[in-house]
């Protein structure tokens, strides 16, 4: 069957686009309740009303919430349910400059996109008539639509399931994740009432790879991320006197050379290949300007993954650190002696030697001179810093305990500190080894087979969501001793960050993303083709769900 949506979600769409729910603002809880109150009107939901819930978020520094919908099939008694999931919130709009104020508005913000000199291809996409543009028209509010349309349509006509379906939308995407960690506990007893999960399907965006990529995609598993940071210390020195310190914004440099854009750390599998890690931050700590270097520097990349663990991605670090710490040697010592020939003073080595621990690694060595004392100080510390400062991004909060446990350092010559510092994001693999992940991929293939005779463009599977989801929270590729090395190298465990095991492994369902396809994710001109959003992908994503739970 093939369902005529597209004017219903292109609406629904436009009418959450209106709703300014930036991450980390009220908007997202402005979302949440007017998503809400879309469920609530309808007849299912007055007749069933427990079956609509509105969630505030758990441990979160500020209101939001999420919003789960349950609806009981009637063609049978399975207790086999589906998940359709996606976010309401989006990032922020500084991308648009002088016309922010139209970014939520996608009629007014077209007027004034065909005024700017804009790129060929976003005028081609704008004349084109095909392409609906604004601050979360993709990333994603219409995949969320097109999930509301289909928990509209499902519980006007239970009579095709058997099971149950499940739809969430979840706020905090685009930070920590506070919306997905709260729907778990909401699907874990779900789980405890009887409800046996058999697969989730994601309404995230995806893009084209390459220009003139016609492909539309539909993704199996996702790719998981990790953000390794390096805490650089050197040896300040007054400008007058260079060769007496070492710079730690030149080790900090030769570290994002070795990293970013460095395709020797893609990762690869089923075929398919990461991107390259890149430079999300690089800064020294000095506060003020002086005539004196700097002491420490920090920066951190971002490192995404296919198959390699938290350990595998570690050991790759500490090799690049390593090699930026004797490349930086090196570099300091042929540049001393050439100084010393245009000065004519005498030559000597200078005498630095390369130190590189991981997190565990400097925190056992700090913990075997001072024993417990350093270990409760520290702990102690972390939790009083999340007491004191709750709103402190995770990144900062992390590299201020690793600055903290340098203080008991008995040596203090130049060293680099690996960690973890941000929020895990699981790497999941959907082989066709299981029952469960064999029946998703049949379900989705022949729903893209029959679906894909409307599409003028070919609809491709591929076995990783490139980008960073919801998904990661699914499932679990990442085995307990896994996760338990990513622990112990991230300083914010069990103070600011906790990363729950169980809850995500008692869900173990296989994932696929069935989402909005467009251009220009988090840019100005981010746009979504409506064809494809508002009428294949949500075709796509209602034959699989009338298959699995058939």
């Amino acid at each position: 069957m093939y369902l005529n949506c597209f004017d219903e979600i292109k609406h629904i769409t436009k009418e959450l686009v209106k709703i300014p729910s930036i991450v980390k603002t009220s908007g997202e809880a402005d979302c949440a309740k007017w998503i809400y109150e879309y469920y609530k009107k309808l007849t299912y939901f007055k007749e069933n009303p427990s079956q609509l819930k509105i969630i505030q978020t758990i441990d979160d520094e500020i209101e939001r919430y999420i919003v789960v919908t349950h609806v009981k099939g009637t063609k049978g008694n399975s207790n086999k349910a589906v998940i359709l999931m996606g976010h309401l919130d989006t990032v922020g709009v500084e991308d648009f400059g002088s016309i922010k104020e139209y970014a939520f508005n996608p009629e007014r913000l077209l007027e004034h996109l065909k005024e700017m000199n804009l790129e060929e291809e976003v005028m081609e996409d704008i004349n084109s008539g095909e392409y609906m543009f604004g601050r979360g028209v993709l990333d994603m509010k219409s995949g969320l639509a097109g999930h509301m349309y289909l928990t509209k349509y499902f519980s006007e006509h239970p009579e095709e399931l058997n099971g149950h379906l499940i739809t969430l939308a979840a706020c905090d995407e685009e930070d920590n994740s506070h919306g997905i960690l709260t729907a778990l506990k909401v699907f874990k007893e779900m789980q405890e009432e009887g409800l046996e999960f058999i697969a989730c399907i994601n309404a995230d965006y995806s893009t084209p790879y390459y220009k003139g990529d016609e492909n539309r995609y539909v993704y199996f598993g996702t790719v998981g991320k990790l953000l390794p940071s390096f805490y650089v210390v050197g040896e300040e020195a007054h400008v007058g006197q260079v060769f007496s310190g070492l710079d730690p914004n030149l080790l900090v440099a030769e570290l994002t050379r070795l990293m970013s854009y460095n395709p020797e750390l893609c990762d690869i599998s089923q075929g398919e290949v990461t991107v390259p890690p890149v430079s999300l931050k690089q800064s020294d700590f000095k506060e003020k300007y002086t005539v004196q270097t700097a002491l420490t520097a920090n920066s951190y990349y971002n490192f995404f993954t296919y198959s390699m663990t938290p350990k595998d991605v570690m050991n790759k670090m500490k090799q690049k650190g390593e090699e930026a710490f004797d490349n930086v040697i090196e570099y300091l010592n042929n540049s001393y002696r050439k100084f010393c020939e245009k000065a004519d003073y005498p030559y000597r080595d200078l005498s630095w030697e390369k130190r590189v621990y991981a997190w565990d690694e400097f925190y056992n060595e700090l913990h075997t001179i001072h024993g417990d004392r350093f270990k409760l100080y520290i702990d102690s510390f972390a939790k009083e810093l999340n007491r004191e400062n709750p709103e402190l991004d995770l990144r900062e909060f992390s590299v201020k305990i690793v600055e903290e446990a340098w203080k008991w350092s008995v040596d203090k010559s130049p060293a680099i500190i690996i960690y973890f510092s941000s929020t895990y994001s699981a790497r999941i693999e959907i082989t066709g080894e299981t029952k469960l992940e064999r029946n998703l991929i049949d379900s989705v293939n022949n729903s893209i087979e029959f679906v894909g005779k409307y599409s003028d463009k070919p609809i491709v599977t591929k076995m990783f969501y490139p980008y960073i989801s919801d998904l990661s929270f699914m499932s679990l590729s990442d085995t307990p001793e896994d996760i338990l090395y990513l622990e112990k190298n991230m300083p914010a465990w069990g103070s600011k960050y906790f990363y729950n095991v169980e809850d995500v492994m008692a869900m173990n369902v296989p994932i696929v993303n069935i989402g909005s396809y467009g251009k220009d994710g988090h840019k100005m001109t981010e746009r979504v083709h409506m064809k494809h959003t508002f009428e294949i992908v949500p075709n796509i994503t209602y034959n699989t769900v009338k298959t699995l739970l058939s």
